[in-house]
C-alpha cells in the first residue's frame, strides 16, 4: 500500500513556475515508477510526465521542455518543477505511483493522491 499526498498547487500568472511535490508513505517507494498527470474541468485526466524507478523522465509533448520531474529516494517524494506556464496548464494535478508499463495511461498505476489545484491566469 502506498500514500501519495500532493502539495505545492496555487495561482499564478501566465509565464510564472510553480513546484509541486508528491510525499509518498507506505512500502517499497522505490520500486514504483511515479507519474503526474492534471483534469482541467470537463476534461479526461492525462498524462503530464513519468519518471521510472532508475529516474529516467518522459513527458507529454505539451510540457517538454517546460515542466521536469525527478524524485528524491531518501525522503520519498516527486517533484514536478513547471515553467513557463500557461492558462491551458490549469488544472488539478494527481501524484500517481504504479508498476506498470503503460506510463502515460491510467491503467498504468495504482495508487493516486487527492491532487492539488493549478491555476495559471492570462
Amino acid at each position: 500500500q502506498v500514500q501519495l499526498v500532493e502539495s505545492g498547487g496555487g495561482l499564478v500568472q501566465a509565464g510564472g513556475s510553480l513546484r509541486l511535490s508528491c510525499a509518498a508513505s507506505g512500502r517499497a517507494f522505490s520500486s514504483y515508477g511515479m507519474g503526474w498527470f492534471r483534469q482541467a474541468p470537463g476534461k479526461e485526466r492525462e498524462f503530464v510526465a513519468h519518471i521510472t524507478r532508475s529516474s529516467w523522465p518522459y513527458y507529454a509533448d505539451s510540457v517538454k521542455g517546460r515542466f521536469t520531474i525527478s524524485r528524491d529516494f531518501v525522503g520519498n517524494t516527486v517533484f514536478l518543477q513547471m515553467n513557463s506556464l500557461k492558462p491551458d496548464d490549469t488544472g488539478v494535478y494527481y501524484c500517481a505511483a504504479g508498476r506498470g508499463s503503460a506510463y502515460a495511461q491510467r491503467q498504468g498505476y495504482d495508487y493516486w493522491g487527492q491532487g492539488t489545484q493549478v491555476t495559471v491566469s492570462s
